[in-house]
């Protein structure tokens, strides 16, 4: 063999602009912002109080990759659970308040890793905050202030007629600074809304008035297609700028389908180590296998693997021998049979319908090479 190296290649990847400079905070063992990389977070849909229920979700967005998690507090049963969820869970946890001030000192008491804020919802927060940043400070727990197009301030929806971008920052600096009037500044920012340009307006704005830390999102996204397209542009425009440290896919689907889109959006921007990546041509008159077919099979059979291994699985002889020679591993497929290519080598012909099983076969044997887990059957 030619001795290729596997998996990503020994020079950093290239990115298309360079990360804006932000001060840092640290979400319990999480960094976000400086020099750290991009994080990924999700929100848990359990009833919170319900401690068993949370603490498996989280486990299950822990496994697919989540950093940091988010539960709602909506309830004195649900701030009662906090002490225990946060001790149990493997990642930090935030504490997502509205309305109640009373449920931030509980959640800073119980430990929480950060807390969530929403001043549009919280009518009596203003004259609660530097009972806020004092409890907040002491116990070294940052705050998100996070803005939301759909609960915007009264007065400020009444300035700016709608919740404009320029509304959303002018929320987000507001409520930053009557935290620093007491000397708190271990705050992350977020300005979210539904449509994604004027989610990018606003976060450009933002980045243009403040070094804090931005958490990106677009808010209700969606069902998981339409949500997923919403983040994927909005979030690709931002990082593509710089813009971004810590991200949170909204989709109308279950949490752990949110860990999976925002790592592949980081991913495909070379913000995160590529993991399992497939690369398959799309439909076209010059197939001669169903490539449909052949991708999903070895996508589902590799699904978990932890491995930078890249994996092509080409149905034409016009493309397929250069990509599948660039990739870890891949076929280059036509006239019913497959060429298969390890470290840019044919190793050997196959029939077609052997295609996939030997993509798995080899695709396992690489992954043991080279000292990784592989998904279990």
């Amino acid at each position: 063999m030619s001795g290729m190296a596997l998996g990503m290649p020994a020079v950093p990847p290239p990115r298309l602009a360079a990360r804006r400079r932000t001060r840092q905070v640290r979400v319990g063992g999480v960094p976000v912002g400086g020099d750290a990389p991009v994080s990924v977070q999700s929100m848990t849909t359990t009833l919170t109080a319900d401690v068993d229920a949370t603490l498996r979700q989280i486990a299950e967005l822990t496994a697919a990759g989540c950093q940091i998690v988010r539960v709602a507090v909506p309830s004195q049963d649900d701030a009662d659970a906090l002490p225990d969820i946060a001790r149990r869970s493997q990642i930090p946890v935030i504490a997502d308040i509205h309305f109640q001030p009373k449920y931030v000192f509980a959640a800073i008491d119980a430990g929480c890793a950060a807390v969530r804020v929403n001043p549009g919802n919280i009518k009596k927060f203003d004259d609660k905050v530097g009972e806020i940043a004092r409890a907040a400070m002491d116990a070294g727990v940052p705050i998100r202030i996070g803005v939301n197009a759909g609960s915007l301030d009264r007065r400020l929806l009444d300035k700016h007629g709608k919740a404009t971008a320029e509304a959303l920052v002018e929320s987000a600096l507001w409520e930053c600074s009557l935290f620093e009037e007491h000397g708190f500044g271990d705050i992350k920012i977020s300005v979210k809304h539904h449509d994604p340009v004027v989610m990018v307006q606003a976060y450009r704005l933002l980045a243009g008035r403040c070094d804090y830390p931005l958490h990106l999102g677009v808010t209700e996204a969606g069902p998981r297609f339409q949500g997923t397209i919403k983040s994927a542009t909005a979030f690709g425009a931002l990082l593509s700028e710089g813009i971004g440290d810590t991200i949170r896919v909204s989709l109308s689907a279950p949490p752990v389908e949110e860990v999976k889109v925002g790592l592949q959006i980081l991913e495909s921007l070379n913000l995160r180590e590529r993991g399992l990546e497939i690369v398959s041509c799309p439909s076209c008159g010059r197939a001669q296998v169903n490539v449909y077919k052949m991708a999903e099979e070895v996508s589902a059979a590799l699904e978990g693997m932890d491995v930078p291994l890249r994996v092509a699985v080409m149905g034409c002889v016009v493309n397929g021998p250069g990509e599948a020679r660039e990739a870890d591993l891949g076929v280059a497929s036509g006239n019913g049979k497959g060429q298969i290519f390890v470290q840019g080598e044919i190793v050997r012909t196959v029939p077609e319908s052997q295609i996939p099983e030997t993509l798995i076969d080899e695709a396992l044997r690489l992954a043991a090479r080279m000292g990784h887990a592989v998904p279990e059957a």
